[in-house]
Order: C-alpha cells, then structure tokens, then sequence
C-alpha cells in the first residue's frame, strides 16, 4: 500500500509521518518511510537547490522540472521496490504536491503537469492521500516560529491560499483515494484521526498498535 501526505505549509506532516509509521509496524506492517523532495542521495541534493533562499530568480519550470527529477529517482530506487516487496510506503508528499503548488500555486496548466508526473512516476499513484489541512496564516507562522522558513515559504500569501485551494479541488476530483484531516487541531488528535482512516482502510483492529 503507498499512501502519501499533503497539505500546505506548516500542516504538520513531517510531525505526524513518523508516528503513523510507528502505529503501522506496531500493526505487523512493513513500512518504508520517506519525503520529497528527498528520499535518495540524488533526490537529497535536489531538494537543497529546490528550498536554498538564495535562488530567488528561479523559473517555475525549472522548479517543476527539478521536482520531477527527484520524484522518478526516488520512484525507481525506493519506492517501487518496497512495493513489490509487499511493504507500505508512507511519503511526505509526492505527486499532488506538483498539482497543488507548481499548478495552482503557479497557475500552471494542470494537464500538462500530469503529463510530466505519470512520466516522472512511470504511473504510480498512491493507493490513500491524506490532506492535512490548516489555514495558511496559521501554517506559515507555525513554520517561521520554528525557523523552518525555506524558498517556497517565501511566495507570497495569495500564492499559498491558491495551494490550499488546489490541494481541495484535488480531493473533490478524487474523493476516493483522499481523506481530509483538520490540522489545526492537536497533535494528538490529528494522529488520532489518521489512524482511523489507516487502520479502516487496512483492517486494523483496535487493539492493534496500540501502546
């Protein structure tokens, strides 16, 4: 099973992945855990251009292309083969990111984007998305109060309410495949709730993972 987490900034993903992680080998699972941009020594080094401050005059083609760089590397060295395995992946963010940033963030057409993810990925979609949703003031000044500020932090605000916005109508296009989860609650019950909708869409008993 791949399932993979979104959301604006400051959604609290990287908090909560590992955590759910935990919650599904406590269940029996093998999961690989990994993030992009990221993921791989060549991915890694992707990401340091892709958030460094100092390349402002970056294109956003050229940002959407160095994503799909990362992206295939991590599909075809990390991914894929935990799949085949019969593992789960758990990834901070993956293709939907590309829909809601480079897309609706920088109002570019989204079908050509699709095109250039189903190439990057080679077709792999995952089998459950879960949105972490949070308003976008809220979720930038979580980021700037921990000093996590990186480029894409930087656009402007109306360029993060067009991401949220995206992210929304992505669900509504798929609803099958997303879940939607309030961010702006705890921590705790933000996991709470993941592993709700994880363990309904697994089979997970109750008594499973818990500790």
């Amino acid at each position: 099973m791949f399932i993979t987490l979104e959301g604006p900034e400051g959604s609290g993903k990287t908090l909560q992945l590992p955590k759910l992680a935990d919650y599904l080998r406590q269940s029996g699972y093998d999961v690989l855990t990994t993030r992009e941009p990221g993921g791989t020594s060549i991915s890694e080094q992707i990401r340091t251009v892709l958030h460094n401050l100092e390349n402002k005059e970056m294109n956003p083609r050229t940002e959407i292309l160095l994503f799909q760089a990362s992206r295939a590397q991590l599909v075809e060295q990390v991914i894929r083969p935990h799949l085949v395995k019969g593992g789960i992946v758990v990834s901070d963010r993956y293709a939907d990111s590309t829909l809601a940033y480079q897309g609706y963030g920088h109002q570019i057409d989204i079908e050509s984007l699709r095109v250039l993810v189903s190439f990057a990925t080679g077709g792999l979609k995952p089998d459950l998305t879960i949105l972490l949703d949070v308003d976008v003031e809220i979720g930038l000044r979580r980021k700037e109060l921990k000093g996590e500020w990186n480029r894409l932090d930087a656009y402007n605000l109306d360029f993060h309410q067009r991401v949220r916005q995206g992210y929304l109508r992505l669900v509504q296009a798929d609803p099958e495949r997303w879940e939607v989860i309030d961010a702006s609650q705890s921590p705790m019950q933000v996991q709470n709730e993941m592993r709700r909708v994880v363990a309904e869409r697994l089979k997970i008993s109750k008594q499973a993972g818990t500790s």
